[in-house]
């Protein structure tokens, strides 16, 4: 969601949270990669609705399989 940064920080905190003390799984999704690589511990790429790659968030983003899915972590400045 479009929100202020430290208002962003403060829920991803309290999802965090909620998460260790339930034992909870979220599906969130997201065009924030910077938010789903710290929140995430698998994720899917989906490209116009079909999936791309998954896999374990940091073993993709280190070395994504498929050019669309280098080119967006690249766009994103996470490599």
């Amino acid at each position: 969601s479009a929100l202020d940064v430290s208002i962003q920080k403060q829920v991803l905190a309290l999802l965090t949270e909620l998460r260790k003390k339930y034992n909870l799984a979220y599906l969130m999704i997201s065009h924030d990669l910077a938010v789903i690589r710290a929140m995430s511990h698998e994720i899917i790429v989906l490209k116009q609705g079909r999936v791309v790659e998954f896999g374990d968030t940091e073993t993709l983003i280190k070395h994504p399989r498929q050019t669309y899915t280098k080119e967006l972590f690249t766009a994103a400045e996470l490599t």
